[in-house]
């Protein structure tokens, strides 16, 4: 099965990523973006039989830093 996790920051935590991304866009004439939140998109190919508690596990544990980001489970088929 796969599964994607996506991680962002949360509300609230600045974002340099984002920010710079923002100026870049700016840079190249796209007006009226008021802010961008950059996150990421992690792939995993697990088993069938692996459970929603375990994949939040993995994520709790070792892929989203829960101090600061948010994440989203996406199975994917």
């Amino acid at each position: 099965m796969k599964v994607r996790v996506h991680v962002s920051l949360k509300p609230g935590v600045l974002d340099p990523q984002g920010r710079a991304i923002q100026h870049a866009l700016e840079g190249l004439g796209f007006d009226g973006v008021r802010d961008v939140r950059a996150g990421r998109m992690i792939e995993l190919d697990v088993a069938d039989e692996t459970t929603d508690a375990a994949l939040d596990s993995m994520c709790r544990q070792l892929l989203a830093n829960m101090v600061i980001e948010n994440y989203r489970i996406e199975k994917v088929g």
